[in-house]
Parts: C-alpha cells; structure tokens; sequence
C-alpha cells in the first residue's frame, strides 16, 4: 500500500460506481424494500460522510439525512444510475450543504500568517473524532467489493482526516470521489453537476494542498493488520506506563520526534522531553487527577491501536471514562498520540464506567 506523488492508492479501488449494484432496481418498489437497499449501504456512505466532515457524530447526522433525502426522492430515482452513485451523490450534496452553512475552518497549531508550520495536526481540527474500527468492516469480506476502498487505512487514518480538512469543500468532495473511490473525471462532475475540466482542475489543487499537508514519511507507515509480537508488547508497556501514571516510562517508548495532540484543545506537544513534561504535570501534585488510580482497555480506531483510558479517584467507587487515546506506532515506538474525549466511548462497545475490582 503506498501512495503515488499526488495520487492516493487505497490498495484496491472501486473503479467508479458499481455497474452490478441494485441490479434491476429502477423504481421505489415497496417501502421495507426500498428501507431494506437504503441500509445496504450505510458502512460506506457513514465512512465517506465522515471523510467529508471529520466528524463521527456529524457523520452519523449526515447519514440519516441522506436516508430522509433518498426517502423523500425515491419516486425519482429512474435506474440511469446505480442506486449506490445515485447515493452518494445525495450524500455528498448533503455533506456540502452543511459545511455551507458551518463554514468551519482549520485553525494554524504554529507558523505566520496562517500557514501550516508541517504537516496538518488534528490539534488544528476542533471537529476531529475518532472512528472505532468495528464500524469499517465490510458486511462481506470481499476485497474485491466496492467498499474495500472506503475502509483502506491510508484513507481512513487521522492524518490523513486532519489533511483533507484544509480542503474547501467542494474539492475535497473531488478528491474523495477521485481518488480514494476511484470514480472517473466524468463520472465525479455528473455527481457534482460540474464540468469534466472543473474536477481536472480541482483535483489537480486538491492534491497538492493534501502533500502540503500530509507526513513526509507516511508512504513508508506500515500496512494496516493486527499488531505484531513487538507492537502489541509496545501496546502492553504503554498501558502500563498509563496504569502507573509514570511519565519516565512513557517517554522510553516514544520516538524523538513524537507528536501528542488533543482535539478539540488546540495544545500540541512535539518531542519525548516534551511530551513527558507535560504527562508529569497530567500525573503530577497540581492536577487534578492526581492520587487516581487508573485502568486501560485496548480497542482500535481508524486502523490504528487506540487505548481508553479510565481513572478511579480517591473517594469513589468506580472507574470512570477519561480518555481515548489513538496510537500510531513506527518502527517499534509510538510516533504520535492523539488524544480524545471518552464521550465516544458507546461508539466502540466500550463502557463508560468500570467496577473498583473489575
């Protein structure tokens, strides 16, 4: 899996709307017939939503929308196209009308006159949330099946989310149909009711403002899969770390140029002395987690290792919900964390509390 100068590659595309999708579908048909092809859909189209967005929750939002559009419009749907292009052409238009009336902007984490200092940082984007990884798999292993593309992990991983927010709209609605689904210039400017040359156009800005943005190294991040011998004992030494609240553990196992972030805060610590720094503080007499004892509990999120962080404070009964923290791990240390709020938690089948001696 890598990716070509300007082109993204998600290890198998889709090649464009699926000829063989809905076959014979060219009306409404009844209502749980019609409900029943909707909901066939939804991995892929939450998955696309929430490239557009950034957002889990706004992704949710967008997908019922979408669903209610589709609802309300499907005596008009003729069977000219795939009932799966007609779709995401109703999900895209509905993405768009919301950052229309959003208007949201990434803000600059460091560097003048609001250009980016390196790479995006999701401490950039307020709106960023994770997106638990039971929610990527298709309903059918098939890598061949169309959406094999919308789950790839370099189009799914958050710096690659943080990157194409910077992307107005409209072209990042481009590059998406383009080149993480793998539809035609034609195909794309049908959907967005645009010229051929426009999306040529478009893409063409779009891809350069997205290596502006992205990792230099990230051509060489490790294929997606379950974590190996080496990672998992990274994984087991960092919830321990966690679990002790020991700032000089956790920095043995980061990488020099270790990246942390907080969204929605738009604090971002860069280096290990840095970062350990700041978790002694985190862990540290003046704050107020202090005297808390903690537990840990691994899931994933967007193809990357993610551990959820509990803590028991003196006086209480229970384990409660903290933080979900996202791992990116290169050659055997941990690159970059990305810390979220635990209001997610329900999303990836976890609990918010934890019994004292579970």
């Amino acid at each position: 899996m890598g990716m070509h100068p300007g082109r993204i590659t998600s290890g198998a595309t889709t090649g464009g709307p699926d000829p063989g999708d809905s076959a014979g579908f060219a009306g409404p048909g009844d209502g749980p017939e019609f409900a029943e092809l909707l909901e066939r859909h939804r991995r892929e189209l939450r998955v696309h939503c929430y490239r557009m967005l950034g957002s889990f929750d706004e992704a949710e939002d967008l997908v019922q929308e979408t669903f209610l559009r589709a609802w309300r419009g499907r005596a008009t749907f003729q069977g000219r196209s795939t009932l799966r292009a007609w779709l995401y052409r109703i999900a895209t238009n509905a993405c768009l009308d919301f950052l229309d009336r959003d208007a949201r902007r990434p803000h600059a984490a460091d560097g003048a006159d609001g250009a980016p200092a390196g790479p995006a940082s999701p401490a950039e984007i307020g709106w960023l949330q994770p997106f638990p990884d039971r929610l990527l798999e298709p309903a059918a292993p098939d890598a061949l099946a169309p959406e094999t593309a919308v789950v790839a992990r370099e189009t799914i991983e958050l710096a690659f989310l943080a990157a194409i927010q910077h992307l107005p709209p409209r072209r990042r609605a481009v590059l998406l149909l383009r080149d993480v689904l793998g539809w035609s210039a034609k195909e794309t400017a049908a959907q967005l009711g645009t010229t051929v040359e426009s999306v040529k156009s478009s893409l063409k800005r779009a891809r350069a403002t997205l290596r502006a943005h992205l990792p230099e190294r990230r051509t060489e991040w490790a294929p997606s899969g379950e974590p190996s011998a080496r990672e998992r004992e990274l994984l087991r030494r960092f919830m321990a770390a966690h679990e002790r609240a020991d700032p000089a553990l956790l920095a043995e196992l980061l990488s020099a140029d270790a990246r942390l972030t907080m969204p929605p805060l738009p604090f971002r610590f860069s280096g290990r002395a840095e970062i350990e720094a700041f978790a002694a503080h985190a862990f540290g007499p003046d704050s107020p987690l202090h005297g808390g004892r903690w537990r840990s509990l691994l899931t994933r999120a967007n193809r990357q290792p993610a551990v959820a962080g509990y803590i028991r404070l003196p006086g209480d009964d229970r384990y409660r919900a903290q933080s979900l923290t996202v791992l990116r791990i290169e050659d055997g240390r941990i690159a970059e964390m990305t810390v979220f709020q635990p209001r997610l938690l329900a999303a990836f089948e976890l609990p918010e509390v934890l019994p004292a001696g579970g």
